[in-house]
């Protein structure tokens, strides 16, 4: 999967190991990158590295967060919004490959199951 979402993100400069965060961001921005690392459940030194390969692609900004200048919240910039919806295109042709074959209820319980995994590592 990872190579068919890297052929489908080269046009955009967004890597296999990228588009995880940017989407993250758009969906809860604004977000720090300590609780970006939490939710995804990856560590800081990655998140760092991928939240400044988008920031130089310039999808993502950041800024000082009032709340505790320790931290920055990131935000998507106007590149970042209209890339998006095509990020997510791609990802729902992939997605759609990936699903062939398998009903709904097997598609479910294979992601259930696939959490439980990472769960199982994390703790």
């Amino acid at each position: 999967m990872q190579v068919l979402i890297s052929a489908e993100l080269a046009p955009y400069r967004i890597g296999s190991g990228q588009y995880i965060f940017l989407m993250a961001i758009a969906s809860r921005q604004p977000v720090t990158q300590k609780a970006l690392s939490e939710k995804l459940l990856i560590d800081k030194t990655t998140t760092a590295k991928a939240v400044a390969k988008l920031e130089a692609e310039g999808y993502v900004r950041r800024e000082p967060d009032p709340a505790d200048n320790r931290y920055h919240l990131l935000y998507l910039t106007e590149a970042g919004h209209e890339v998006v919806p095509k990020v997510q295109e791609a990802l729902n042709r992939i997605k759609s490959k990936t699903r062939r074959g398998i009903s709904d209820e097997e598609y479910s319980l294979l992601l259930t199951l696939l959490k439980n995994v990472l769960h199982n590592l994390t703790d």
